[in-house]
């Protein structure tokens, strides 16, 4: 072999590797996501599942939450998520059987009854709802402005229906724990 014919594609070669981000990895810069890592630790189904709730995403949220039903059981946390998830669905049925069984634990969380509440608002049990808003308030000491409403929204309903006709127009207050508030309209 002649020397030029080896040269040639040595330093085309190297050319092409002077114009190269990085070899066969990506740049920090690339647009693509990144691939998998195969070692990490998977992220917490729930937390996930919280982020998509707040983004309105009900049905992947209820994907996650169903996995974290997987890895952790059937918790009090577990249960109320998916209940939520479904209520915001508008998958009733299914949403009540899950908060039902939540509420029937120690572990219950004020959230969780306040949720079922807001169940029993959309079926028009407002007479349940109120006790169980009020269960819900009693939880919380009174700190959920959101509880509060519905509370205050459910008593209205009962009392004298006919006077408030501006309440059905109102929003029910989804509620879970963290720091956000969601909100499921009021069909007349």
């Amino acid at each position: 072999m002649h020397p030029r014919q080896f040269f040639i594609p040595l330093a085309f070669g190297t050319l092409l590797a002077a114009c190269s981000t990085g070899g066969l990895s990506t740049s920090k810069d690339s647009p693509f996501a990144p691939g998998i890592k195969k070692n990490a630790e998977a992220v917490d189904g729930l937390l996930v599942g919280h982020r998509l709730m707040e983004a309105g995403e009900f049905e992947l949220a209820l994907t996650h939450f169903t996995r974290a039903a997987g890895e952790q059981g059937l918790t009090v946390d577990v249960l109320s998520a998916l209940g939520t998830a479904n209520l915001g669905l508008g998958r009733l049925g299914q949403a009540e059987g899950l908060l039902r069984r939540a509420v029937k634990t120690d572990d219950v969380v004020p959230e969780t009854w306040n949720n079922l509440g807001v169940l029993l608002m959309e079926r028009g049990e407002f007479a349940e709802a109120s006790k169980v808003f009020q269960r819900a308030y009693a939880l919380d000491n009174g700190q959920s402005d959101s509880i509060r409403d519905n509370l205050r929204l459910a008593l209205a309903k009962i009392d004298n229906s006919g006077y408030y006709e501006g309440v059905e127009e109102q929003d029910y207050k989804l509620v879970r724990r963290g720091s956000s508030d969601f909100l499921i309209r009021s069909i007349p």
